[in-house]
């Protein structure tokens, strides 16, 4: 009786769906490996490897190893944009910044390998380009506008609408960077007590 072939690899079922599909593979196998083993893992030969392609693929869709880190970036912060972005906004716009904070955290623990690329530069002597940065800035931007949207309804403390996101942001990412690396024995009860912080220290009650 003849044995059953192999399972296509990621790469196979990608090529079926075209080149959209096929650089998203290639992007998480390469995320795979530098979450697992480090920037030396990125060589082109060892994430074709991971991938079942020829480097021949990683040269077309990327143009070399600078490229494809770059890339990496770019779709991380694409990722965690779209998220952020497909938060719905509440009438209490306090309530969409606390929500926010909610997909923040979704977003670092579901692409856990993107998140210490955008986050924890862990490739020596890698620097993103305008397009990475802009990425970047664009998913911060989310953030902003839903705090100028509170500061806009007068609920906001007697502070700079920047300074309270960039707090807000901050207070986040490091609940975030705690939970990934394993220190929170009840990271849901901790973040519910985070938001609740957040609403006595950043928000006042709304102006008559």
């Amino acid at each position: 009786m003849a044995a059953d072939p192999p399972a296509p690899s990621a790469f196979e079922l990608a090529q079926r769906q075209g080149d959209e599909a096929i650089r998203t593979s290639l992007l998480d196998a390469a995320s795979r490996l530098l979450a697992a083993e480090g920037p030396q893992a990125l060589a082109l030969r060892r994430i074709a490897g991971e991938a079942g392609c020829s480097t021949t693929v990683l040269y077309r869709m990327f143009g070399g190893k600078n490229g494809l880190i770059e890339a990496l970036y770019i779709e991380g912060f694409e990722r965690f944009r779209r998220r952020l972005a497909a938060v719905p906004r509440d009438p209490d716009p306090r309530e969409h910044v606390r929500e926010l904070g909610r997909a923040y955290r979704a977003g670092a623990l579901a692409d856990r390998n993107y998140y210490g690329l955008m986050f924890g530069a862990p490739i020596p002597g890698f620097a993103p380009g305008e397009e990475a940065r802009a990425t970047a800035m664009s998913t911060y931007a989310i953030l902003e506008d839903a705090v100028a949207a509170c500061a806009a309804a007068g609920l906001l403390i007697d502070a700079s609408p920047r300074a309270i996101a960039a707090a807000f942001w901050a207070e986040v990412h490091g609940f975030v960077s705690l939970e990934l690396n394993g220190h929170l024995a009840d990271p849901d009860a901790v973040l519910d007590t985070l938001m609740a912080g957040v609403s006595s220290g950043f928000f006042s009650t709304p102006r008559e």
